[in-house]
């Protein structure tokens, strides 16, 4: 579905992308690891068109979509949560609901609305409460739910478990499992090593710039290399 060839992304001078190579399978949940500055996000915002790159190319659906702004990439498909989850505060849940479908045209969008609910029922009890007054839990299944209304044939999820306590990352893994099998494809960057490799099919590490290890999720769970440098000790 994805194919990233020698991608080079730039902050001014500042080389953050140095060369990278990716794919994504139809279907399937792919995740980036690494740490902090590793170029993760910056992965993330050069596939949505937040950010150019400077060399390379990116295909989706075996077209060419370089250097496509981040409208005209929804509209064929690429959706976006981003870090900080960058909800609308001073606008209702189900506004926010509405606002990921504002490209669409059709007469389905209240039954996607409702469909999104039934992954998230918490968003139907709170669907007339500001944005801004959910728990960061919450705010994180908003955010989700909304990039679901564009109907995307991807989803970015950019560290959907950041500042959540551990039964509410449970939930969020499980409704990620969940997208998927309803017959989403999804990318994940994702701190939670040991449960994004869970979850996913195929894994990649990234450090400064660069990946660096790569293989199916259920290899890297055993791969020395990844058990001593993010997972902290050997799964069973």
């Amino acid at each position: 579905m994805l194919k990233i060839k020698n991608i080079e992304t730039f902050y001014g001078k500042i080389q953050a992308l140095k060369g990278i190579n990716l794919n994504v399978e139809q279907g399937k949940i792919v995740t980036l690891l690494g740490a902090n500055g590793a170029g993760k996000t910056t992965t993330m915002k050069t596939i949505a068109g937040l950010l150019k790159p400077q060399s390379g190319k990116i295909e989706f659906l075996g077209e060419d979509v370089t250097g496509l702004r981040p409208d005209q990439l929804l509209k064929k498909g690429i959706s976006l949560v981003p870090e900080g989850r960058a909800i609308l505060g001073s606008m209702s849940v189900i506004e926010n609901l509405e606002m990921g479908a504002y490209q669409r045209k059709d007469n389905e969008i209240g039954k996607d609305i409702e469909n999104v609910m039934n992954h998230f029922p918490i968003l139907r009890e709170r669907k007339d409460q500001l944005g801004g007054t959910l728990s960061g839990g919450q705010q994180q299944m908003l955010a989700i739910a909304r990039a679901l209304l564009s109907r995307p044939k991807l989803l970015l999820l950019d560290e959907p478990s950041m500042g959540l306590a551990p039964l509410i990352v449970a939930d969020i893994f499980k409704i990620i499992k969940e997208i998927k099998n309803d017959g989403t494809t999804v990318l994940l960057v994702e701190q939670n090593a040991k449960q994004a490799l869970k979850i996913a099919d195929y894994g990649y590490v990234m450090e400064t710039g660069k990946i660096i290890i790569s293989g199916k999720a259920s290899d890297l769970l055993e791969d020395p290399r990844v058990v001593e440098a993010y997972l902290g000790k050997k799964t069973s």
